[in-house]
């Protein structure tokens, strides 16, 4: 129950926040937002404007044809339209861009949605052109400093290989090092090494 009101909640104070920003930025007599960034390094247009990331704003304006169903035990998440029938060009890669998210409920979603997308009938002659597009955006997953994006990163990276086999091996030279760098670190050697073994049994050998 608290999520759901958690949300709607959240879209009331976006309705409001809007409002007080064109009154802000009619009114002379309060400093601009823009006025507190260093216009060099952000175009405080876009920063104001847009949500925070290309896949909550594709989620608002409801671009994502899958919603989260809050159930007493586990969620899950409803489509729709069939997931087969949805074009993976862009939501394979909006879903992607999405487990870099750390709000509820865009984790679930992006997590959910692209672990289903993967499983839809004839899913790899619809990914396979996509990869040198899709594999950049789980390296961004996978380098984030977020140990649970990396966590996701590392899940997709996974499912994605069991489904496109060898055709993924020229790409995972791209990912290698952010898979190495955390194989340093003691509390995902085990899951990295795991990761590794799966990759290197559905594609071939991970030099």
């Amino acid at each position: 129950g608290s999520n759901v009101l958690r949300m709607s909640s959240g879209i009331q104070i976006k309705t409001k926040s809007s409002a007080q920003k064109s009154k802000t930025c009619s009114s002379e007599s309060q400093p601009k937002p823009s006025a507190k960034l260093n216009p060099k390094t952000i175009d405080p247009f876009r920063a104001y404007s847009q949500p925070s990331s290309a896949f909550a704003a594709a989620y608002a304006r409801g671009g994502i044809p899958c919603r989260l169903v809050h159930g007493s035990v586990k969620h899950k998440l409803q489509w729709e339209c069939p997931p087969e029938t949805v074009p993976f060009d862009p939501l394979l890669l909006t879903l992607a861009e999405g487990l870099r998210e750390t709000k509820h409920p865009y984790t679930f979603v992006s997590k959910e949605g692209f672990k289903q997308l993967l499983l839809v009938e004839g899913a790899a002659e619809k990914i396979i052109p996509l990869l040198p597009r899709l594999v950049p955006v789980l390296k961004a997953a996978l380098a984030h400093a977020d140990d649970e994006v990396f966590g996701r990163g590392l899940d997709a990276l996974v499912q994605l290989s069991a489904v496109v086999g060898p055709s993924l091996n020229d790409h995972l030279k791209l990912l290698l090092t952010n898979l190495l760098k955390r194989l340093m670190d003691k509390k995902y050697r085990e899951e990295v090494t795991v990761a590794l073994q799966k990759l290197e049994h559905c594609g071939g050998r991970v030099s």
